[in-house]
């Protein structure tokens, strides 16, 4: 997947466990790697009607999410190939968590910019810190996370520059998402990096998530709040 996978709360055991999780999706989802099941696809020598019925239920996820972002998040390249990198990993995350709950209550895991966390730090909330994206030495914000679980994704340009798929000009630079579930945290984070402001609003209207987004001309928006106005950049 590109990206490092840290984990803490579990023993050596579990962990295996968990790093076997993010090897199969690797295998099946992998752009790098000329052999899993979606270059093949990509390559044209494998139809998507004939992968594996588990590929096609994540591409139906993804496709399930466009319709839900009007088309912010998508499983689709510009040039129409399927890419699936903008779920597998959340979802890696999810099935990853459910290793760590057979084994231990009390866990933390990071991928990439994607949190999930199930309940307390030595009795106390788990803490994530939201980097500011035109300081990399610096916080933006530090976000408690209260049990029994949530979910924390952040989607940006500081790290791996223009990786997103952008249906507009560019409104954001960096978009954190914070849920109650990984995958709905790392979609939302996508879908409103790639569009504007009509889709934040559109993100956050039912108030069942908290968005802190970060404008490309300094400006920030933050959630919780009833009019999602824009503030100053927290620091800056």
């Amino acid at each position: 997947m590109g990206t490092v996978v840290s984990l803490r709360g579990a023993d050596d055991e579990t962990a295996e466990g968990v790093r076997a999780v993010f090897a199969g999706y690797d295998h099946r989802y992998s752009r790098y790697d000329p052999a899993s099941v979606l270059s093949r696809v990509a390559a044209g020598s494998l139809r998507m009607t004939d992968t594996p019925e588990e590929v096609r239920d994540v591409y139906a996820s993804a496709l399930a999410w466009r319709d839900r972002t009007g088309g912010a998040f998508t499983p689709h390249r510009p040039d129409g190939t399927i890419d699936l990198s903008g779920i597998v990993k959340a979802l890696a995350v999810r099935d990853a968590g459910a290793v760590l709950d057979a084994a231990t209550s009390d866990w933390m895991l990071s991928a990439g910019g994607d949190v999930l966390v199930r309940g307390t730090h030595d009795g106390a909330p788990w803490r994530v810190g939201i980097v500011d994206p035109d300081r990399r030495d610096a916080l933006a914000d530090v976000v408690q996370l209260d049990a029994p679980r949530r979910a924390v994704a952040t989607s940006g340009t500081a790290e791996r520059g223009e990786h997103v798929w952008r249906r507009s000009v560019p409104t954001f630079a960096q978009v954190t998402v914070i849920a109650d579930d990984i995958v709905t945290a790392d979609v939302l984070a996508t879908a409103v990096l790639a569009g504007d402001e009509t889709d934040l609003a559109r993100t956050t209207a039912d108030g069942t998530v908290d968005v802190l987004a970060f404008g490309v001309d300094g400006r920030a928006w933050a959630t919780p709040g009833p009019s999602r106005r824009p503030c100053s950049r927290m620091g800056g």
